[in-house]
């Protein structure tokens, strides 16, 4: 049996049998290859793998977080940006709800400023193909201003690069805090199906 198998394997009994006291799911991988999980961070050697919000978003969602698998696939590698984290900010943003508005006026599925899907070509931010290229290629040109450092990226990508380069670090506002955890636990748990 594969690594692929014995990891799918293991992942399944996790989200299956995992009850409410085990709310977050830990991994590493030994000098073997092999790959540990466990509900208790038992060592120094196990990192987050799956929260509680990261496995219910893979268990009630995937009808909708595979609506757009093919325009996001495809986008992303136009921009070279990893899908999977395409993926997790249109989760955090939007919760895949093409139609998303918030207060602040961002806009589709990547909740788009006005300003930001201007500057990126997108004319209709409520179309789910012209958003997810807009914002795709936004988050590309953070990735890349910030040197590939996808924290400083996400919290450009919520709080705007001016206060992210002027501070050198994150900006100490709670929302861009949550935002990138929320997008960072999308990640692990949508890129860690892949394994």
């Amino acid at each position: 049996m594969n690594r692929t198998c014995i990891f799918a394997i293991s992942l399944a009994c996790c989200l299956l049998f995992c009850t409410s006291s085990s709310a977050e799911i830990y991994r590493y991988v030994d000098k073997n290859g092999v790959w540990h999980f466990s509900n208790i961070k038992s060592n120094k050697h196990y990192e987050l793998f799956l929260s509680e919000k990261s496995r219910a978003c893979l268990i009630n969602d995937n009808m909708w977080a595979n609506k757009y698998d093919d325009i996001i696939r495809q986008v992303s590698r136009l921009f070279q940006v990893d899908s999977y984290l395409v993926k997790a900010i249109i989760k955090a943003e939007s919760n895949f709800d093409h139609r998303a508005l918030s207060k602040k006026g961002a806009q589709g599925l990547m909740q788009l400023m006005p300003d930001t899907a201007d500057d990126m070509n997108v004319k209709d931010p409520f179309d789910p193909k012209q958003n997810i290229f807009g914002g795709t290629r936004y988050i590309s040109m953070l990735l890349k201003r910030f040197n590939n450092n996808k924290t400083l990226a996400l919290a450009a990508y919520n709080a705007g690069p001016q206060e992210v380069e002027s501070r050198n670090s994150i900006p100490p506002f709670p929302e861009t805090h949550t935002f990138i955890k929320r997008v960072m636990d999308y990640y692990r748990a949508y890129n860690g199906t892949t394994f």
